[in-house]
């Protein structure tokens, strides 16, 4: 059984629409570290899941990247949306000539086990990922390997519209629709972890 740390079922459910029912979710509040690299913060996170859960766990970290902000809010997403809002990080886009953006996902998923040789990415500095968060998270355990799938959707940041979705949801503009104008079927089938989850789904079937 592949777990899928998350309190939302939202994720879930998309997650099953390329894995099947063969995943489950994991309420399970790992430590999250501070960094610039979406992967890194997955990688850790996926670490402690597996090694909480001793079996197989996917974990996620996204978030919306600005050009013209040099990649703001990024993976402080969550803390921006919590502190200056979706209508303020809206206000610093709206002055730039350029308001092109892009959501990022980045899924890290852990089994105890190495990996074979592909083109996404693999994880193995534990030492790195241990050090930023902080010395009573580190200790002497056998590094644990983590193999990275990014996904990501570009679009332009706009005047919010849209009344579903979450987050940022409401600013991010992609094909003539922001995010919070489409259904959850119409997102998922475009969005960035739409896109992490069906190369993660391709690679996971031959593991």
């Amino acid at each position: 059984m592949l777990r899928y740390v998350t309190t939302n079922p939202g994720k879930v459910r998309e997650a099953e629409e390329y894995l099947g029912e063969g995943v489950s979710q994991l309420d399970y509040d790992y430590t999250e570290i501070q960094s610039d690299d979406l992967g890194t913060i997955a990688a850790r996170g996926a670490r402690e899941a597996y090694r909480h859960a001793g079996e197989p766990t996917l974990v996620d970290d996204a978030g919306l990247f600005v050009r013209a902000l040099d990649g703001f809010p990024g993976p402080y997403s969550s803390y921006a949306e919590d502190t200056i809002g979706v209508e303020r990080t809206w206000e610093l886009a709206r002055e730039e000539d350029d308001r092109a953006a892009s959501f990022r996902c980045v899924l890290a998923y852990c089994d105890g086990e190495g990996f074979d040789a592909s083109p996404d990415p693999v994880d193995v500095d534990d030492r790195v990922a241990a050090a930023a968060a902080g010395p009573e998270a580190d200790d002497d355990r056998e590094t644990l390997p983590v193999k990275l799938f990014e996904g990501r959707v570009r679009g332009t940041l706009v005047e919010p519209r849209g009344e579903g979705g979450f987050g940022f949801d409401p600013i991010f503009e992609h094909e003539g629709a922001t995010f919070a104008e489409m259904d959850e079927a119409e997102k998922n089938a475009i969005s960035h972890r739409g896109r992490a989850l069906a190369k993660f789904a391709e690679w996971h079937a031959e593991r």
